[in-house]
């Protein structure tokens, strides 16, 4: 390559005579070494503060303003870090750690950001007294693997209707729901209870809608499908009781041509009968769809403006353009097939539902799909004072369906209130003691990490931290579910509490941080392609309690 090219930069290397070997384009960024782990690190630490204290149920909350001026208030840590514009890389994977701990669980995703960060904060120390980004690394993924061990051992076999109602409660906790916890955990309870299937349960089939214009309390579950639709022609019927259920993926409806050919008539005659015919077409849809019995139609596509008026003639509750999510949902609630095809429509093909009405709630006109033999699906309606405040109850039904699924599915469960974390911590300072070398201080190191989480409640709380992990470790000589009573303000027992969380929150949010952490720490060169900017990749220590400080790296 030629010296001064204007699409390549220095990577660094003399080549000839002094001269630079110039291989990337300009404008590239390079970090080497240890300035790539300390702004990496940085950064973790970074976000982890921003989320830190929205955690526990006396968490604070975050109002985020996008650039249209929508607001969104919330403690929900996933919502925070998707609605922040966050571009630092190294920030990036933790907010995937989040994701990955919404996906699975549902719940923790607070915890696993602040481990993570924590853990990085640790692995700081240890580099600055140097320890190999390496050992600190193999050291992070012994302790996660005896982690998982001690966090087996302490694990409790619960999946009576009380351990559930009372991880929906835990979840909830502190998210806006306070005044309805109770009642609420037993209609997340219910509906998970409902669509359980041989020990296993599909979120998917519990449908959430949110409207506002009414106190939390007054939120309730349908044992049915609820379709935010209104029937397609006001002459319809507006309830039907006895529903056969048809649903339909074909458009009940003349296809137009899909080719440019064009039709000559030359007669006024011939356009009459090319009229005819096509309401001939539709009249024998229609009559296929009556023929099977069917006197509720719900059709995934168009439904004709003539088929619409033969169908409300015949008494027929129809519904068009209906989303394939609520199809299947009507497949899992009615016990009905979808027919692909209105030549496949045959009658063992319907539905059965006690009731099928249309009805308006504050603003919506909503359709309810109810009284079925054994519904496999079924509907929440949350109700909030106003948007934000249903939005942010959502957030917390949302999370304490995906724990009691969890439980359901694992029957594992482990006290709160930061036990498990402080157990698992004093377990790892044990190991350590049996290992030699240098992977003992990053064994140690994790331990300490977990010991943010108690920390952060109590801090969260108007307390004072170190006297909570002096007393929390006292009192865990006796039991390992000894944790932190944020509401008492004192060290308890939190299984006799009633605070309880499935093992799988804290199993993933160890393992994903875990993994996270040891995956930046392994950086030592990051090469960052700005185009003509030229962000500032040094000095990080200016940088703000947010993420706005951070240089936009692509």
């Amino acid at each position: 390559m030629k010296n001064g090219d204007d699409n390549v930069a220095q990577l660094g290397g003399q080549g000839q005579q002094g001269q630079p070997i110039l291989i990337l384009p300009e404008g590239t960024n390079r970090l080497l070494g240890r300035d790539a782990q300390r702004m990496n690190i940085m950064a973790g630490k970074v976000l982890a503060e921003t989320i830190r204290t929205t955690l526990g149920p006396k968490g604070m909350d975050k109002m985020l303003v996008d650039s249209l001026g929508d607001i969104v208030v919330t403690n929900d840590g996933v919502t925070i870090l998707k609605e922040m514009d966050i571009e630092h890389p190294a920030a990036k994977m933790l907010v995937e750690v989040a994701k990955t701990q919404e996906d699975e669980v549902g719940d923790g995703t607070t915890t696993a950001v602040v481990i993570a960060g924590e853990l990085l904060k640790k692995a700081e120390s240890l580099l600055d007294q140097d320890v190999h980004p390496t050992v600190i690394s193999m050291g992070y993924r012994r302790a996660a693997a005896k982690a998982m061990e001690i966090l087996e051992d302490i694990s409790i076999q619960r999946t009576d209707r009380e351990t559930l109602v009372e991880v929906a409660m835990t979840a909830m906790t502190g998210k806006g729901t306070e005044k309805a916890r109770k009642p609420l955990a037993e209609l997340i309870v219910n509906a998970v209870k409902q669509v359980e299937e041989d020990g296993e349960v599909d979120k998917d089939h519990i449908n959430i809608h949110r409207i506002q214009g009414a106190t939390v309390e007054e939120s309730q579950m349908i044992k049915g499908v609820v379709i935010d639709k209104s029937r397609i022609d006001r002459s319809m019927p507006k309830k039907v009781q006895d529903a056969k259920i048809a649903l339909l993926k074909y458009p009940v409806e003349v296809k137009d041509l899909e080719t440019d050919a064009k039709i000559k008539l030359t007669d006024p005659g011939q356009m009459q009968a090319f009229i005819e015919q096509e309401e001939n077409m539709i009249r024998e849809m229609v009559d296929k769809i009556l023929a099977t019995g069917a006197n509720v139609l719900f059709c995934q596509k168009g439904i004709d403006d003539l088929a619409q008026h033969y169908l409300a003639r015949e008494g027929i509750f129809a519904v068009k353009r209906v989303r394939k999510s609520d199809i299947e949902r009507l497949e899992k609630a009615t016990g009905a097939n979808l027919a692909t095809n209105l030549e496949d429509l045959k009658p063992e093909d319907l539905g059965k539902a006690g009731m099928v009405y249309e009805k308006k709630i504050f603003d919506e006109i909503m359709i309810f799909v109810e009284e079925s033999p054994d519904p496999k699906a079924v509907s929440i309606i949350l109700r909030g004072s106003t948007k934000h405040v249903a939005e942010e109850v959502e957030r917390a039904v949302d999370d304490a369906l995906g724990v009691v699924s969890a439980t359901i599915e694992d029957q594992k469960v482990v006290a709160g209130g930061g036990a498990p974390e402080m157990a698992i911590a004093r377990g790892l300072k044990d190991y350590a003691d049996t290992i030699s070398g240098r992977e003992q201080l990053a064994v140690t190191a994790f331990a300490e990490a977990l010991e943010v989480i108690p920390k952060t409640l109590a801090e969260n709380a108007g307390m004072d931290s170190i006297d909570v992990l002096v007393d929390i470790r006292a009192a865990q000589e006796n039991s390992p579910y000894m944790g932190l009573d944020i509401f008492q303000g004192k060290v308890a027992d939190m299984k006799n509490a009633a605070v309880i969380e499935p093992s799988r929150v804290k199993k993933q949010a160890i393992q994903s941080a875990a993994e996270a952490a040891e995956m930046i720490l392994r950086i030592d060169d990051m090469i960052a392609s700005t185009g003509s900017g030229q962000p500032d990749m040094e000095g990080m220590e200016g940088m703000p309690p947010g993420m706005g400080g951070m240089p936009p790296m692509m």
